[in-house]
């Protein structure tokens, strides 16, 4: 019976030991994650590198992609939210590398690698969200963040016939669950601040009446202190109206289609001549999805310009661009790009030597009526 009991007794204390030793150990810090993701709070970022090779200098064409042969950090980027729905919260979003240069020189005129794409307060109650502050553009297919495009390159549409970004105030009402009207007041295109009280309105809806189609329209209107790519000044009327149609036709195949049509008063600035210039292009897109890791991209472009406003010619010319991007993308954080682009226009617009070198010995510019580039870029997200 001794025995019985003292083997009972074993056993019940090295089945509590165990026990014992677990609820000594310290508590589970919760990380850092976790802890953002329970205060509401989200941060992302991301970056781009990138090697580009062209038998030109496009930067007369294209937005971001305008450096010759040259390895680059397109962007390094990061943003933190804290976006309620209900109530106040804000957002801030910070990029830096060759692409914050070339959106900090549109802004002031400034060479800087840093820029504060978006920076706002927002205020959200029911079907109502209003922002205030730096926020980007509702206009495009693509954006200026890379990992939003599935193209290295951006369109023609994207360089001079679109805004990059705006300071003001905006409203985005939810009238049902798929269709949004969105109204603002800004300073002009992709200006922080000004001097004068001319502002630029945006109007614009947003309709997606099931997972296989949605539509994008948006206006611009009103006083714009700079001509676009110049620091000249004028505070004469611009507008843009702006068409994204999006239609999904499988799980794997998606095609796009992105319209704009822009007028520029006084375009040669004050005591114009031309009392206005107007342009108008449409972007088309088709995107596979072969499996998991492979994907491409189809893009075949088409610019009129009629007065010769962006392209700095007498008579006007139509442009036609065809880009081709596959991905790759081994895990889900990072993606390989490699992308072909081909360029034409009517007349000899496209540098091709160094504009650079024509100052130094006075020669007439190199140029040509079409363009050709190549590029690998590397995108990692987190």
């Amino acid at each position: 019976m001794r025995k019985t009991i003292g083997a009972l007794i074993t056993a019940a204390v090295v089945a509590t030991v165990p026990q014992l030793v677990r609820a000594a150990d310290p508590p589970t810090v919760p990380s850092w994650s976790d802890t953002l993701t329970a205060w509401g709070i989200t941060a992302n970022g991301y970056v781009a590198a990138s090697y580009y090779a062209s038998n030109g200098y496009p930067f007369n064409i294209h937005q971001f992609d305008i450096n010759h042969d040259s390895f680059q950090l397109d962007e390094a980027g990061f943003q933190v939210a804290y976006q309620p729905a209900k109530g106040f919260g804000a957002l801030v979003d910070l990029i830096a590398g060759e692409d914050a240069r070339i959106l900090h020189i549109a802004e002031d005129g400034n060479d800087n690698t840093f820029d504060i794409r978006q920076a706002y307060i927002q205020y959200a109650t029911g079907p109502l969200t209003v922002i205030a502050g730096k926020y980007v553009t509702l206009a495009g297919a693509e954006v200026i963040n890379p990992t939003g495009n599935t193209n290295y390159s951006r369109s023609l549409l994207f360089t001079e016939s679109e805004p990059l970004d705006h300071t003001g105030v905006r409203a985005t009402y939810a009238v049902t669950s798929t269709f949004s009207f969105i109204a603002g007041i800004n300073n002009g295109w992709n200006v922080t601040s000004t001097s004068y009280g001319s502002k630029t309105g945006e109007t614009g809806i947003s309709w997606t009446p099931d997972k296989y189609f949605s539509l994008a329209t948006t206006a611009y209107f009103g006083k714009t202190e700079y001509l676009p790519g110049t620091s000249d000044l004028v505070d004469a009327d611009r507008t843009l109206i702006d068409v994204v149609a999006t239609f999904n036709a499988t799980s794997q195949l998606t095609f796009i289609i992105n319209y704009d049509w822009d007028q520029q008063a006084s375009p040669g600035g004050p005591g114009s001549t031309l009392p206005t210039a107007t342009w108008d292009g449409v972007a088309g897109y088709a995107n596979y999805q072969f499996n998991s890791a492979w994907r491409a991209s189809l893009r075949v472009e088409y610019l009129d310009d009629k007065d010769g406003f962006l392209t700095d010619t007498l008579d006007g010319q139509h442009l036609w661009e065809t880009t081709l991007t596959f991905g790759y993308d081994p895990t889900a954080h990072f993606e390989l790009r490699l992308e072909g682009r081909y360029d034409s226009a009517q007349t000899k617009i496209f540098y091709h030597s160094n504009p650079a070198d024509y100052y130094e010995d006075e020669t007439g510019p190199d140029l040509a009526d079409s363009l050709s580039e190549i590029a690998l870029q590397g995108v990692y997200k987190f």
